[in-house]
């Protein structure tokens, strides 16, 4: 029985070293995976990028200058595309719309019926145009972000959660615009 578990066992490291060498080898292969954000299939000749600011088609008051400075901001730190402001000086130019803002109520306080928390909805049309060739790259005429926010009902403690759940949908907007972008989806 002994014999039999010592060549069970010159067995075991002899395949087992030839998988070891498989593993290595295997592991020096790409199989084209890649960190999301990192690729592009942008052109490559492109430096720069145009974000002029956004339409606002909504009544909401400088929604259109918070989606525009995070979608900028989102640009800086995820690619490698600088953002200039002179849209004829840019490789690309990235036009946004603001198209409707909407609110409805998703939670109430079962004693008082007041609203304790809100949904908020955007809608927004981009598109992204090469400069040189005026062809379309990218496009998205009905972007939709949805984001809620909490209503205090206590009057001492109220604090308006509206406008911080702006700023949250505008960067989370910026993040999936520029991801979308960059690796055209």
């Amino acid at each position: 029985m002994s014999r039999r578990l010592c060549k069970l066992g010159d067995t075991l490291v002899k395949y087992g070293s030839l998988l070891a060498i498989f593993v290595a080898a295997l592991s020096g292969v790409s199989c084209g995976y890649h960190v999301a954000g990192r690729a592009s299939n942008l052109p490559s000749e492109w430096q720069t990028i145009a974000v002029p600011a956004f339409k606002n088609d909504t009544t909401r008051y400088r929604i259109e200058q918070r989606f525009t400075e995070s979608v900028i901001k989102q640009f800086l730190q995820r690619t490698k595309y600088k953002v200039v402001q002179n849209a004829e000086e840019a490789d690309a130019v990235l036009h946004g719309e603001v198209i409707s803002i909407e609110t409805n109520p998703m939670i109430f306080n079962a004693t008082t019926g007041q609203v304790t928390m809100m949904l908020v909805t955007v809608h927004t049309k981009v598109l992204l145009v090469d400069n040189k060739t005026l062809k379309v790259v990218y496009k998205n005429d009905d972007m939709v972000f949805r984001d809620e926010y909490q209503i205090s009902t206590d009057a001492r403690e109220f604090f308006e959660e509206q406008d911080p759940a702006l700023e949250r949908m505008a960067r989370d907007f910026a993040a999936q615009l520029v991801s979308n972008v960059v690796e055209t989806f």
